[in-house]
């Protein structure tokens, strides 16, 4: 029976936030999450982990929010020393892939100090799929040997994917029990399918830091409440009791 793993990104994005996967989680249909870990929240986030065990977490390597954690990455910050805009990084003749190396490395040296075993990564804004930064994370799995999220358009000859099939469309106007089903139905015949999610709370950092704010409190209810179809299965793992 094909699995299906709903992940959600943006952990350590803001304590909302992280309540928000913490419970789509505890009391839905959410397996895993990826982690920010250069944000306000990260270690909060941490903290959550910890104390749920049953939360897988990856790394959300970051290129497009907050600031670096390298002190050695000119080319990838603004006069403020926070990261360029996302049309800049997009940019293959402004950003050095070396400083992304460099950058991306150690967002995940930080990850692994923090005592966690990531479970694979992906990007925000899925930045690791332009073709300027495929070499990298391509390099960093390889170093690491973590799978990463297959978001591309057709198949690379590559075999460490997190899952064998990947849609982002529950988001914005697909958000709904529908869309799910419809996603669903568009994967049949893939062994594994990893759906992006971004539930949360709003919060005030929130609302200061991302664009996608109030449907993420409708994935939330979504996600918690979520019913999946005969045909297919969630990832075989032993639940946290949440505490009521």
């Amino acid at each position: 029976m094909p699995v299906v793993t709903f992940n959600a990104d943006d952990f350590g994005l803001s304590r909302g936030v992280n309540y928000g996967i913490l419970d789509s989680h505890l009391y839905g249909v959410v397996a895993s999450t990826t982690m920010l870990v250069n944000m306000p929240a990260s270690e909060h986030a941490v903290a959550l982990a910890k104390q749920h065990p049953s939360l897988k977490v990856g790394i959300h390597l970051a290129l497009t929010i907050g600031a670096p954690i390298s002190s050695e990455v000119p080319s990838l910050v603004d006069h403020s020393g926070q990261f360029r805009k996302l049309h800049l990084q997009r940019n293959e003749t402004i950003i050095n892939p070396d400083d992304v190396l460099r950058e991306w490395s150690l967002q995940i040296e930080t990850f692994l100090s923090y005592g966690l075993i990531p479970n694979h990564l992906d990007s925000h804004h899925h930045i690791h799929r332009w073709a300027h930064l495929r070499p990298v994370i391509e390099k960093l799995s390889k170093t690491y040997q973590l799978p990463w999220r297959h978001s591309f358009e057709q198949t690379p000859n590559e075999t460490s994917f997190y899952t064998a099939s990947f849609d982002d469309r529950f988001y914005k106007d697909g958000v709904s029990h529908q869309g799910i089903n419809q996603i669903l139905a568009d994967h049949t015949g893939v062994d594994s399918l990893e759906i992006m999610c971004h539930p949360a709370y709003v919060d005030e950092p929130l609302q200061q830091t991302s664009s996608y704010v109030h449907d993420r409190v409708k994935e939330t209810e979504i996600l918690m409440h979520y019913s999946l179809p005969s045909g297919w299965t969630l990832p075989a793992q032993k639940k946290d009791t949440p505490s009521i």
